[in-house]
């Protein structure tokens, strides 16, 4: 795959795919054609205009993952990030902040995990149904 390609004007595929922790297993992280088409959909359809309407950079700390790296780093087996429809997201003002403008966009999502210690916000969304899931761990 070609690196440093843009799926949107704020988001490439390289933020999709690098981990350290694939990188030091010798793991290839590309995904599918199909995990690439759900990874689109993702940016497309939430990751953009949210961070259209957030009006600042949101870092993508986790965004696809193999099986094997999923289990490498701890996923739950049925991980969307295995599909390339979840990314784990960070802005500078913080995942409160972030869920509060994705609530107010009326944006479709599947789900929205805030992770208060660690302070960031997961976010998935997929072909079909969305279920709107806010939860707070």
């Amino acid at each position: 795959m070609k690196k440093n390609k843009q799926i949107s004007l704020n988001f490439s595929i390289d933020e999709f795919i690098y981990s350290q922790t694939a990188i030091a297993s010798g793991l290839d992280n590309t995904p599918d054609a199909v995990a690439m088409a759900n990874i689109r959909r993702l940016v497309e359809r939430l990751l953009q205009p949210l961070r259209d309407r957030l009006g600042e950079p949101i870092a993508i700390l986790s965004g696809y993952r193999s099986d094997e790296l999923n289990r490498l780093v701890g996923g739950v087996p049925s991980s969307q990030h295995r599909l390339g429809e979840a990314a784990d997201c960070y802005c500078a003002a913080g995942p409160d902040h972030l869920l509060k403008v994705l609530k107010a966009s009326g944006l479709p999502f599947d789900q929205a995990i805030i992770y208060c210690r660690r302070q960031f916000l997961h976010l998935s969304y997929r072909e079909g149904r969305n279920r709107g899931m806010v939860i707070y761990k």
